[in-house]
C-alpha cells in the first residue's frame, strides 16, 4: 500500500471486505488530549489509540516517547481489531505529523499494509463525509508484532549518519537554530543535521504535498536515494512524518527505508556529553 490514502479511495476502500481498520490518533504536543476532539466525531468504525500512553513506552532515559514494548503494542493493536492480512489507515487532526508515528511503528511491527489518510479528519469532514460518535467494539485482533521491520539508531548512530550520509531534523527552524527550547534539557540540534521541519511537507490544507514536490525539497537538502539517511525530532514523533515523506517522494521505500532516531533530540540533550549545535548551519 502507499503511504497516503486519499478520502475518496478510503470511502471506497470502507464499502469493500475486507475493509480497512480505522485507527485514530489525533495528538498535540501542547493539548487538549485526542480523546476529547475523538469522542465529539470520528470517521465510523475508527478505534482511538493514545499517543502518549500507546504508541510510547514511558519517558525515560530513552527519550519523551521511546518505542512501546512490543507485547504492550501489540496489545493496544489486537484491542483496536487489528489483523495482519487487513489494511489499516491512520489518521490525526489534518496534517499528518501524529498519523505518520502510527504508520511508521505498524510498519515496524511488521505490518504491511498501512496508510495515513491525506489531509486527515480536517479533509473528511471539509467533504461531508460521515462521522459518528459511537465507541466501536471490533473484537480482538490477531496481528502479531515482530519488531524490527524498519530500522532504529541511537545516539551513536545518528552522529555517523550525519558524517557519512544526512541527518534530518523535523522540527521547528527556531528549535533545530536553538533559538527556543520549550521541551527538552538543551537547545541546539546535533552536529551535521539539516532542518526538514514537518511542516514542509504538507500545504496549508494539511494535504501532503505532491511526489514531485517533496522530491525537489529533498534534494534542495542534499538527500539522495541510496545514502544513508535518518531522521530524528524533539521526541520520534514528527520525525516519522519525514520518514514518511521520504516514502512518498520515491526517495525510499519498504526495501530501503531511512531510519529513525527514536531517542531524538530528548535522548540527546540529556547526555551533557554531547554537543549542541545552535545557528542555521548544520555544524
Amino acid at each position: 500500500m502507499h503511504p497516503l490514502i486519499s478520502t475518496d479511495d478510503l470511502m471506497s476502500a470502507l464499502r469493500a471486505e475486507p475493509h480497512p481498520t480505522l485507527l485514530d490518533v489525533r495528538w498535540s504536543l501542547q493539548g487538549p488530549p485526542g480523546r476529547q476532539a475523538y469522542e465529539r466525531g470520528h470517521l465510523p468504525g475508527a478505534v482511538f489509540v493514545d499517543l502518549d500512553t500507546e504508541l510510547a513506552a514511558e519517558p525515560g532515559p530513552g527519550g519523551r516517547h521511546p518505542l512501546p514494548e512490543p507485547q504492550a503494542f501489540q496489545s493496544v493493536l489486537r484491542r483496536a481489531g487489528v489483523d495482519a492480512d487487513r489494511p489499516v489507515v491512520v489518521y490525526d487532526a489534518d496534517n499528518g505529523s501524529a498519523a505518520a508515528r502510527a504508520w511508521w511503528l505498524l510498519r515496524w511491527a511488521g505490518h504491511r499494509n498501512v496508510a495515513v489518510l491525506d489531509g486527515g479528519y480536517a479533509a473528511w469532514v471539509a467533504e461531508g463525509k460521515p462521522t459518528d460518535t459511537e465507541n466501536p467494539e471490533p473484537g480482538d485482533g490477531g496481528f502479531r508484532v515482530r519488531p524490527g521491520s524498519m530500522p532504529v539508531i541511537d545516539a551513536d548512530e545518528a552522529a555517523r549518519t550525519a558524517r557519512v550520509g544526512v541527518l534530518l531534523d523535523a522540527r521547528a527552524p527556531e528549535r533545530y537554530r536553538g533559538e527556543v527550547e520549550p521541551m527538552d534539557p538543551r537547545a541546539g540540534h546535533v552536529p551535521g543535521a539539516r532542518n526538514a521541519p514537518f511542516s514542509a511537507h504538507t500545504a496549508g490544507s494539511g494535504r501532503w504535498r505532491s511526489p514531485a514536490e517533496l522530491a525537489e525539497h529533498f534534494a534542495g537538502l542534499g538527500v539522495r536515494a541510496g545514502q544513508p539517511i535518518g531522521t530524528y525530532c524533539g521526541s520520534g514523533v514528527t520525525a516519522c512524518s519525514v520518514l514518511l515523506a521520504l516514502e512518498h517522494a520515491g526517495i525510499t521505500d519498504s526495501r530501503n527505508p531511512a531510519a529513525l532516531y527514536a531517542g531524538s533530540w530528548s535522548n540527546w540533550s540529556a547526555d551533557p556529553d554531547r554537543p549542541a549545535i545552535t545557528g542555521e548551519q548544520p555544524g
